[in-house]
């Protein structure tokens, strides 16, 4: 081969590597996005299902304190200190959920 070829394959070869490398680094950014991404969505989905816990929680909780006679005091002092310490209990599973 003579010398004009060798340089001629060889800034090829150069063109070659520079486009390699460009598209290596939009990949890899890319990459970084789709990771940054990723963790946001697990993170929103985590926040969700402990949101849904907690309204199955209050459900429950209300079937049960609807179930109560509401005609005597004694019971709606007791729903209340019930809605009281529910509160505390899910304040307290969010703070260790964290």
């Amino acid at each position: 081969m003579d010398q004009e070829a060798l340089k001629t394959n060889l800034n090829g070869l150069e063109r070659k590597i520079m486009m390699l490398l460009n598209d290596h680094k939009t990949l890899k950014e890319e990459m970084r996005s789709i990771k940054l991404e990723n963790h946001e969505l697990r993170t929103d989905l985590r926040k969700r299902d402990e949101q849904l816990s907690n309204f199955k929680n209050q459900i429950k909780i209300t079937k049960i304190a609807d179930n109560i006679n509401p005609g005597d005091e004694s019971i709606s002092e007791l729903k209340r200190k019930v809605d009281e310490y529910i509160r505390e209990i899910d304040k307290c599973i969010a703070h260790v959920s964290r």
